[in-house]
C-alpha cells in the first residue's frame, strides 16, 4: 500500500521493531533521535562487517569478464583471478583496463558501480544502473543549492570541520619544535573561530585556502620516513621525502603525488556513498557546480581530506611501506609506478576497513561504513528531519 501512494512513510519514534530490522542501518533510528536530542537511553545497535568490499584492478591491459555469478580478471602481470559478485560493493579500473558488456550490465542490473580512473589515479567518473529512486531527496537537495543563504552556512560549517579535524592531524602527529607546533595549532584555531564571521562564499574561499597553506607548510613537520635523521644529517632534509607546499596538475614531487592520489580516491567513494543514498554528487552547497565536476563529493569530503587522505600519505612514509623506488618523475610531474600505487591503493583501503568509535553515537564501525553513515545523515538533514548536518570530527 505505502509503494502504490508513492509517498515514504514517516519515520517511527522509539519503536522496539527498529533494532531487529535489516534496514536499520538506513533508517537510523537511534541516530536521528540522538541528534534530535532525546534524553531516551541509546540502544545498542548492531553493526554489521563490511560482506562486500571495493574490486580494485590496476594491471594495464586487465580485462574483466563474468563467468557465471563471478567475475574473472584475466591479468598478464598477477595472473587470471575470479571474486564472487555477491562480494563485490564497487569496482575501480586505473588506467588501460577494459570490462565486459556482460560484466558491466551484470554490475548495472545489481547497482554496482564501476569507477574509471586514469593511469595515475585521476578520477574521471563513474558507471551503474538506473540509480536511487528517491527523487524527494534529490529535490531537497537542488531547492537547498539555489539558497544563497543556505550554501553559505553549510560551507561556513564545512570549512570549520575541515579546519578541525586539521588541527587533529597536527596535534597527533607533530615531530618538530613543540613552540612551533603551538604556533600552528594557534593560527588554525583562529581560522576555525573566523568562518563563522566571513559575509561571502568567495571570503570563505580565501579563508580555507589561508588555513590550508598553514597546514602544509606544517607538513612536513608530521613526515619522519627511515632513513630521515641520516639525511638531515648529511643536508638533505626528509630527501626524497622533502615536502615544501602543495601542489598538483602535475604533482612535482612523491608526498604530492599520493596526496592527489588519496583525494581521487576519496572522491571516488564518495561519489558513489552519495549516489547510494539518492543525492546528486555533481549539484554541491560549496564547491562551485560544473560538467562533470562531483561538487556535492567535493564537498562532503572537506572534512574528511586530513582523516582519511592525509593520514594514509603519513602512515605510508613514516613507515617505510611506500620508498623512493616508487615514483616516477619527469618534466612532466611526478607519480607512482604500478607497483608504488597498489602498495598506496592497499593502505588507503586497509584505512578505510579500520574501525573508530564514533564521537557521537559511540559505536564502533569502519571508515568506509562511516562514510556512508555521513551520506545517509546529509539526506536526513536536507528533507528537514536534521536542523544541522553533524559532521564527523573525532577526538
Amino acid at each position: 500500500m505505502t509503494v502504490a501512494h508513492g509517498r515514504i512513510p514517516p519515520p517511527l519514534q522509539d519503536s522496539p521493531k527498529c533494532p531487529r530490522c535489516a534496514l536499520v542501518s538506513i533508517c537510523l533510528p537511534d541516530e536521528m533521535r540522538a541528534l534530535g536530542g532525546s534524553d531516551l537511553a541509546p540502544r545498542p545497535i548492531a553493526i554489521g562487517a563490511d560482506e562486500a568490499l571495493p574490486l580494485i584492478v590496476q594491471s594495464q591491459r586487465a580485462r574483466v569478464s563474468k563467468e557465471g555469478e563471478t567475475l574473472k580478471i584475466a591479468d598478464e602481470e598477477q595472473g587470471d583471478t575470479t571474486v564472487r559478485l555477491n562480494d563485490v560493493s564497487d569496482v575501480a579500473l586505473f588506467g588501460n583496463v577494459s570490462v565486459s558488456t556482460p560484466a558491466l550490465a551484470t554490475l548495472m542490473d545489481r547497482e554496482v558501480p564501476v569507477a574509471f580512473h586514469s593511469h595515475g589515479g585521476w578520477f574521471r567518473g563513474i558507471a551503474h544502473g538506473v540509480g536511487h529512486r528517491n527523487v524527494e531527496v534529490r529535490t531537497a537537495q537542488y531547492q537547498r543549492s539555489f539558497d544563497p543563504t543556505y550554501c553559505l552556512a553549510f560551507a561556513r560549517d564545512l570549512v570549520a570541520a575541515k579546519i578541525v579535524n586539521q588541527r587533529t592531524i597536527v596535534r597527533r602527529n607533530w615531530r618538530g619544535d613543540r613552540d612551533q607546533r603551538k604556533v600552528v595549532l594557534d593560527r588554525l584555531n583562529a581560522a576555525r573561530r573566523s568562518t563563522k564571521a566571513v559575509p561571502s562564499a568567495s571570503s570563505l574561499l580565501g579563508l580555507e585556502g589561508d588555513a590550508a597553506a598553514a597546514y602544509f607548510r606544517a607538513f612536513s613537520d608530521l613526515l619522519a620516513p627511515p632513513g630521515a635523521k641520516e639525511s638531515v644529517e648529511a643536508g638533505n632534509g626528509l630527501a626524497p621525502f622533502r615536502f615544501d607546499a602543495r601542489n598538483r596538475r602535475p604533482p612535482t614531487d612523491p608526498v604530492n603525488a599520493m596526496l592527489s592520489l588519496g583525494y581521487a580516491m576519496l572522491t571516488r567513494h564518495l561519489t558513489v556513498a552519495l549516489a547510494t543514498v539518492g543525492l546528486d554528487p555533481y549539484r554541491g552547497f560549496f564547491h562551485a557546480s560544473r560538467y562533470g565536476k562531483p561538487a556535492l563529493a567535493l564537498d562532503v569530503m572537506e572534512p574528511f581530506r586530513p582523516i582519511i587522505a592525509d593520514s594514509v600519505v603519513l602512515s605510508a612514509v613514516n613507515t617505510g611501506e611506500v620508498s623512493p623506488e616508487d615514483f616516477v618523475s619527469a618534466p612532466t610531474g611526478t607519480s607512482l609506478t604500478s607497483a608504488g600505487r597498489r602498495r598506496f591503493v592497499g593502505a588507503f583501503e586497509r584505512r578505510l576497513s579500520q574501525e573508530t568509535t564514533h564521537p557521537v553515537f559511540g559505536y564502533r564501525l569502519s571508515m568506509r561504513r562511516l562514510l556512508l553513515l555521513q551520506a545517509r545523515l546529509l539526506c536526513r538533514h536536507l528533507l528537514g528531519e536534521l536542523p544541522n548536518y553533524p559532521h564527523y570530527l573525532p577526538r
